[in-house]
């Protein structure tokens, strides 16, 4: 998981370098398919067409559909803000993940979970800062981590029965078939520099999707997910040693908070599928 978390912190940092010129779509499409050509060996291994057989299509399709919009929407807001500031807003999954649980996997809150959720929102406030003129890019950085928290309830139910590779190449076909659809609009002919760093952004893509998408489904999401926070630290040594730009006294205040409330609402995860099992096991 820590691999996965630097990996798509220089997968951001990449998009940043990039630059606003380049539509996020454009990104995101090209990531798409080299992501697709890295996995291509790796499932003709475990044995091609037949292993992308599944049971599961329209939660592969939603989980996809969500995940595109949500990194269309991070790449928009990393190329226009500082990384650690998109990153701290993107901790928030766990809040946004906890309430989403309640609407599609019928999960009961008790007042415990609600108080860190609440907690966790001022954290969200403060790192974004209202006093000020709140911009889109933050906006859409909200949006984008509310579509990540969407993607984890799917991964949580295809984890059941799916490997994590087959998750991965559906989620990148999907991404290539949606966004190719929008490339004669929002298509620029990347000059050799930026075709250079498209191919390390698709290169840390393909790590991320594979080790993320492992770790969240083949382990206690309370186990793993706390590891992520640690984004919110190779977010800021990056910041400083590419842009030189230190982070913002709101920024680190709503990332602690936001940080204190995710792995609270991990633990107490944690502790309420214990008793569950405990219960169906008597």
């Amino acid at each position: 998981m820590i691999i996965a978390v630097v990996s798509v912190t220089l997968m951001s940092a990449i998009a940043k370098l990039i630059g606003p010129e380049y539509n996020p779509i454009q990104i995101a499409f090209i990531r798409g398919i080299i992501v697709i050509i890295l996995l291509l060996p790796i499932i003709n291994k475990l044995g091609g067409i037949k292993f992308l057989y599944t049971k599961k299509p329209f939660l592969h399709f939603f989980r996809s559909i969500a995940g595109v919009i949500g990194n269309i929407f991070f790449f928009y807001s990393f190329q226009r803000l500082p990384i650690a500031d998109v990153t701290v807003i993107s901790m928030a999954v766990p809040i946004f993940s906890s309430i989403l649980a309640i609407i599609f996997l019928n999960e009961i809150i008790g007042w415990r979970r609600w108080t860190a959720i609440i907690f966790g929102f001022t954290g969200v406030v403060i790192a974004l800062d209202p006093s000020t003129n709140i911009e889109i890019a933050s906006i859409t950085a909200l949006i984008a981590t509310l579509m990540w928290s969407t993607t984890i309830i799917f991964l949580r139910i295809l984890g059941e029965t799916e490997n994590p590779f087959k998750t991965v190449f559906y989620f990148m076909l999907v991404s290539v078939i949606t966004t190719s659809f929008f490339q004669p609009y929002v298509w620029k002919d990347p000059t050799l520099d930026v075709y250079i760093l498209l191919i390390l952004l698709g290169v840390c893509a393909f790590i991320t999707q594979s080790l993320m998408t492992f770790a969240l489904q083949k382990a206690e999401a309370s186990i793993v997910s706390p590891y992520n926070y640690t984004g919110i630290i190779w977010a800021i040594i990056i910041d400083l040693a590419i842009w030189n730009i230190y982070p913002l006294t709101n920024t680190i205040i709503g990332g602690i908070i936001i940080t204190i409330s995710g792995i609270y609402i991990f633990r107490r995860e944690t502790k309420r599928s214990i008793k569950s099992s405990k219960k169906i096991n008597i």
